[in-house]
């Protein structure tokens, strides 16, 4: 099978099985929606064929009505198109089973970019020794977000994972039965989901997924890199936000925050118990068996009881299967002994604390918070500050915070945000003493700006009664263009201070830094963002490595391109010498977290197309920008740059989002427990938008503008003069050019302007939407030019091939919304709407879920 080429392959095992399954679920009978099944495929042409035609969807959805229907009434036509909202979202959830069902077959496991394929290139160029060495150091984290754009509920992920299975057997029977079963779950969340809801649908994942695909590939470098031997490093460590992330979410609460790290507890030690029930099974022999059974009551004891006393660790939980394997070893011929090693790799891995619980908070409210803090003290007469130490300069105030120590009760605090952080910080305490230290040890401070902004979280997590060193990472997060330009100024700083030189001695002389490509794309546009980033971590590198200290590039990435998404092992892979790179850090989030890591084995391969990424860098070759190529991208990022910044500015840039997309209809979902904007205005302001619904509402609109807008200015520059052959030879030199442009091509596959062609001739808004168009043109023409294609992702034929299917299944839905759309800007003129207008909305509403899901890294 594998011979095959990979399209054929997906054309075998996905698009020909969706066709044959599709067309069993149309015939299905589900309650209330007997016809839909015929009638939607008659709708979908009707819509394809009217957008060939330069028909809006207004026209486009009466068209099909007055052809296949006779004299509907207004409530019957909606009925209609919430009845075909519901199909589609379940015909996506049918193409990603079957995608992911096919996913071994048409990616293959052992191919470029897996261990195997990494583990044989070094054999043959004589590094298996630099490959030992460069594992024994190197680790990708993967960290499961707090803000996710959309999960399926759990009961259909349960299906989803069934209808993978049956799938991948043929057995037909059971897959009609999964799709009627699927035709009559519910889809969408009737209540908003808490932070705690969001963490218990992501451990799902860390359940049914991660604990399988990590550890394999865990062994798989024991066994087969170091010749069976134990390794001191867990290669792949896994982070978790919902409950910790408080930026800006008003509904994270302390007790959640210990909710969701006493949830992560039990939940990993309820799969250490399945497992030793397993392993009682095979070891049957004298002395084993007694220590198998110990653990089993032990952790039994901790799964049924919450908060039960702390008196099991990791540490013990160790040396017992460590005596266990002994027994096997010396006294039964080493029997199973594989399967032992495979439970000890685990509680290696994932310790008592499955995912370390990130803690986050914004830089202004801590600056809020520590400012009154100060005032509470000194109020009560506490000495720990100078009476002036608030009108001190940075400088003076960054030495007295430096020394800062203590145990501040926060009952003396008088301001609510206040009490808030420090509780944050307190909770840091309990859940190590209980998770152990992985199980919350990083405090992420979103919107840096300064080092006073890291010594203020610094000082209050020293004044919190952590006892001698403090075993907490103090992360900035640079965002803004500007920010990633004063990073540099600002760890000079930090590292320059003796007190925490010395902190980070003793954290093995590591410090990480967040970097965000969300707001960073959102404020600056796509290539000044990514080239802000790539200065900065070069900026970052040499000053750490100056200071002898080893910098850990955290990446906050979303699931597009215009967030940091798209290719990402490509992306690694492509970063030079003068970006340190012993660790891979990023945010996976939405629906990238099911579509690249929602099975075991899609989870496997993109771990190890990340894995191999770091180590294509460091080993096998060194990718590094000369002299002209910097000169070039400079000059493209800055023409970008300007822009995109005119693009923001113009006066009907934020009147558009508002009015002609989905922006508004993020905050009124059920989606995610976040809020769509980080202040309670109720006028839109740019800086406080979040970059979920901002970047959400262009891929709705599949405009997607901050994946490409500014990038076909720049180009074009260098064709008018002359000089677009300097363009190419950078392009065809450069992987990280290449795959930053190939992301770019990506968010323009996924665009498609004759949705909305029809606002060009809109009175308000007819040239603003031309202005986008003429942006889109450029860059796709350009950007075919200097890849030498005749089409986007020519070259990733297979990634082209899913993104047609998922716009087709999806392009009927994409129809009802702008309909939607439409009529709530005709209902709005008049008053006497206010139920008609509701049933509109809610259609735009339930129109996001199939949407966000279909193109699978939209926001």
């Amino acid at each position: 099978m594998s011979a095959l080429p990979k399209l054929s392959r997906f054309n075998e095992n996905v698009l020909s099985k969706y066709q044959i399954y599709n067309s069993i679920f149309m015939t299905l009978p589900f309650d209330t929606i007997n016809n839909t099944g015929v009638l939607l495929p008659l709708f979908h042409e009707v819509c394809k064929k009217g957008f060939e035609e330069g028909k809006n969807p207004t026209e486009i959805v009466e068209t099909f009505f007055k052809k296949y229907q006779e004299n509907p009434s207004d409530k019957e036509k909606t009925d209609l198109l919430f009845r075909f909202i519901q199909y589609i979202e379940r015909q996506v959830v049918l193409f990603d089973a079957i995608e992911d069902a096919a996913f071994p077959v048409v990616n293959n496991m052992d191919g470029i970019g897996t261990l195997r394929n990494s583990k044989e290139t070094a054999i043959l160029g004589d590094k298996k020794e630099e490959l030992k060495a460069y594992l024994e150091e190197f680790k990708v984290r993967v960290v499961l977000t707090a803000h996710p754009t959309q999960f399926y509920p759990g009961s259909v992920l349960g299906i989803i994972t069934d209808l993978d299975k049956a799938i991948q057997e043929d057995d037909l029977l059971l897959i009609k039965k999964l799709l009627a079963q699927l035709g009559k779950t519910p889809f969408y969340k009737k209540e908003k989901p808490s932070p705690f809801d969001e963490a218990v649908s992501l451990i799902w994942y860390l359940e049914n997924v991660f604990y399988e695909s990590v550890s394999k590939i865990y062994n798989y470098i024991q066994n087969n890199i170091y010749d069976g031997n134990p390794m001191d490093n867990e290669i792949i460590d896994l982070g978790f936000w919902p409950g910790g992330d408080r930026d800006g979410n008003p509904f994270v609460t302390t007790k959640i925050t210990l909710d969701v790290a006493e949830r992560l507890r039990q939940s990993i030690l309820r799969n250490y118990y399945r497992d030793v029930r397993r392993l009682k099974r095979r070891f049957t022999f004298d002395g084993v068996q007694e220590i198998l059974t110990r653990i089993e009551k032990r952790l039994y004891k901790h799964v049924v009881r919450s908060y039960s006393k702390v008196n099991f660790s990791q540490k013990i939980l160790l040396e017992e299967l460590a005596a266990a394997r002994e027994i096997v070893a010396t006294k039964h011929q080493s029997l199973f002994i594989e399967e032992l090693d495979d439970f000890i790799n685990k509680v290696r891995i994932f310790g008592f604390h499955f995912a370390t619980l990130d803690i986050r908070q914004d830089s202004r409210v801590h600056h809020k918070a520590f400012t009154q803090i100060v005032k509470d003290m000194q109020q009560i007469g506490d000495t720990t500050f100078p009476e002036n130490y608030l009108h001190l300069s940075e400088k003076e105030q960054i030495e007295i915070l430096s020394v800062v120590k203590g145990n501040i009760d926060a009952n003396i605090l008088t301001d609510e945000i206040s009490v808030k952080t420090i509780e944050s910080m307190y909770a840091l305490k309990e859940i190590q003493a209980r998770n152990g230290e992985r199980g919350a040890n990083r405090y992420i401070i979103s919107n840096n700006q300064t080092a006073l902004n890291v010594m203020e979280t610094f000082a209050m997590l020293n004044l919190c009664g952590f006892e001698n060193e403090l075993p907490v990472d103090v992360i900035p997060l640079f965002e803004t263009v500007e920010d990633l330009i004063n990073s540099e100024d600002v760890m000079r700083t930090l590292y320059s201070n003796k007190v925490y030189r010395h902190h980070l001695a003793k954290r093995k002389n590591k410090q990480t830094i967040m970097l965000g490509f969300s707001d960073g794309t959102k404020d600056g546009g796509y290539l000044m963002a990514n080239w802000g980033i790539f200065k900065a971590k070069e900026a970052l590198t040499k000053i750490s490595r100056e200071f002898d200290i080893e910098v850990i590039f955290f990446d906050g990435r979303g699931g597009p391109p215009a967030r940091g998404g798209g290719k990402t092992h490509q992306f690694y892979a492509s970063l030079g010498p003068t970006i340190e790179d012993k660790e891979i850090q990023l945010t996976i989030q939405g629906q990238t977290i099911s579509s690249n890591f929602g099975t075991k084995n899609s989870a496997q391969y993109n771990l190890e197309q990340l894995l191999s990424s770091g180590i294509k860098n460091d080993i096998f070759t060194k990718d590094q920008l000369n002299d002209n190529h910097r000169k070039l991208i400079d000059d493209l990022a800055k023409t970008s740059y300007k822009t995109y910044v005119d693009f923001k500015n113009h006066p009907k840039f934020l009147p558009y989002l508002e009015k002609m997309s989905t922006l508004k209809y993020y905050a009124k979902t059920n989606i995610g427990s976040r809020p769509s904007k980080r202040s309670n205005s109720d006028t839109l302001d740019f800086s406080a938008l979040r970059a979920i619904p901002f970047v959400g509402s262009w891929s709705q609109l599949k405009q997607n503008v901050p994946g490409f807008f500014g990038v076909g200015t720049a180009l074009k520059k260098y064709e008018d003069a002359n000089r677009f052959d300097e363009i190419v030879e950078f392009y065809n030199a450069s992987d990280f050019f290449k795959t930053l442009l190939e992301n770019s091509m990506m968010s323009l596959t996924k665009s498609f302007f004759e949705l909305t062609a029809y606002m060009a001739n809109d009175k308000e808004f007819g040239e603003f939407w031309k202005l986008i168009y003429e942006e889109f043109k450029t860059t796709k023409r350009l950007l075919l030019k200097l890849a030498g294609h005749k089409e986007l992702m020519e070259n990733f034929p297979v990634g082209k091939a899913s993104i047609e299917i998922r716009e087709q299944i999806v392009l009927p839905l994409l129809t009802i919304q702008q309909y939607a759309l439409k009529k709530i800007q005709e209902l709005q003129k008049n008053e006497d709407n206010s139920e008609e207008l509701e049933v509109f909305e809610k259609m735009v509403m339930r129109s996001l879920f199939g949407n966000i899901n279909a193109s699978r890294n939209s926001a």
